[in-house]
């Protein structure tokens, strides 16, 4: 981890487009501006942590779901249908 020495309006800057200024110091707590592109997404390391979570979640219902991968003759095994589901 590199760690830098910033006071209150300086500035630090990321591969040529993120831009980090250090906009206010109150005790402890640092306030910091980010001027980055809007296709670079930015969040707090909490709310990066739930929505990987939520993601993680969303991905492993889908994978619970998702069809029985070919027995090897490159054809889906026959699924038999309930009766609402033939009646479509």
């Amino acid at each position: 981890m590199l760690v830098l020495s910033r006071k209150k309006n300086e500035s630090i800057v990321v591969d040529d487009a993120i831009v980090i200024t250090v906009v206010e110091i109150r005790g402890d707590k640092v306030r910091l501006g980010i001027e980055a592109p809007k296709e670079v997404p930015i969040h707090r390391s909490e709310i990066y942590a739930a929505i990987q979570a939520q993601l993680n979640a969303d991905s492993e219902r889908q994978a619970g779901s998702a069809p029985v991968p070919p027995s090897g003759d490159g054809e889906l095994p026959e699924v038999s249908k309930t009766p609402v589901e033939q009646s479509r």
